[in-house]
């Protein structure tokens, strides 16, 4: 269990780096949201959204707020699984092999439109995401700590894509779809990019300043890992999970990572909101971002135009949560 002075102490800290993320990246506050719960609970998330949105800004605001690193890949149909994880590669001036390590060696990774690489790719980078290590030549690499993968989705481009298998979907602990900023913060957006000394050219991470240490934020992962759940709560999560998959309009429901992903996420929610304890809001607030790409629609309700969001939001609200 975590200490009322350390869940203090913890949301201070989270608190501080969302107004260091917030120097640069402005509205989208679901989103900001969604990443640090992401980052906190040591999951990975799925972006679904239109390009210029400002997720690579904002991948790189959270890796500088947390004194990390991040790298971006624009995934490709002829991108290589090397391209992402590295390889082994002949050292002639040495006389030997050398391991060069892929971009994944970082604390948060970008993959910009991941349903255009083919199959064997998406499989290298979940293997880090799932294992948080690398395997070249039979030998496991682990990556850095903390780590997380936001991947991103064009809902509009299908042309020579790969989408991605159920199974992979269910590596993501959370699943957001991004619309276009308010007029009042695309406004504000262009006023503050356009001032900078690059004229807009470039998106500068410059004004935000490290809070913590990547091993300090190690420690807020754990404190995270400590809120406590009651046992009312984890039975919860799982009739929301048990529920799709008897609801009528799915054709294939959640499974046990959707329950795992709903806890997981909802005590980093809890954390933040200075709570050591989380409430039934917290998986309520989180469920259809936890579940909903985990869904499988049957044609008839596809045809109907119903979407997984409206399914786990029924879901919700026709499943008794418990009292707090």
């Amino acid at each position: 269990m975590v200490l009322e002075d350390d869940v203090i102490n913890a949301a201070d800290k989270l608190k501080a780096l969302r107004e260091e993320v917030a120097k640069e990246f402005t509205g989208q506050g679901e989103l900001v949201e969604t990443a640090l719960i992401a980052l906190l609970a040591g999951g990975h998330i799925l972006v679904e959204g239109v390009p210029g949105l400002g997720k690579t800004l904002l991948v790189r605001a959270f890796a500088r707020a947390i004194g990390g690193e991040s790298a971006r890949v624009q995934f490709t149909p002829d991108l290589m699984p090397s391209d992402i994880t590295g390889n082994i590669m002949l050292d002639a001036a040495q006389g030997g092999f050398i391991t060069k390590r892929g971009p994944v060696f970082t604390n948060i990774f970008i993959a910009d439109e991941i349903n255009r690489a083919p199959a064997k790719t998406q499989a290298a980078l979940f293997e880090a995401m799932q294992e948080f290590q690398v395997t070249l030549d039979g030998k496991s690499y682990p990556l850095p700590r903390p780590f997380m993968t936001l991947a991103t989705e064009n809902p509009f481009e299908h042309e020579g894509t790969y989408p991605l298998p159920d199974a992979q979907k269910d590596r993501f602990l959370l699943k957001i779809i991004v619309n276009y900023p308010s007029f009042e913060e695309e406004t504000a957006m262009v006023k503050r990019v356009t001032a900078s000394d690059s004229g807009g050219a470039e998106l500068s991470v410059a004004a935000v300043k490290a809070v913590t240490t990547p091993s300090e934020f190690a420690a807020l992962q754990k404190k995270s890992a400590l809120v406590t759940v009651d046992d009312s709560l984890v039975d919860y999560a799982v009739r929301l999970c048990s529920a799709t998959r008897k609801h009528p309009a799915v054709q294939c429901g959640a499974g046990p990572r959707g329950s795992l992903s709903l806890i997981r996420s909802a005590r980093a929610r809890a954390l933040i909101n200075l709570r050591n304890f989380v409430l039934p809001d917290d998986i309520k607030a989180l469920a259809v971002q936890a579940l909903a790409h985990r869904l499988t629609l049957c044609a008839s309700s596809e045809l109907e135009g119903t979407s997984v969001a409206e399914v786990v939001g029924a879901i919700v609200e026709q499943t008794a949560a418990p009292r707090d």
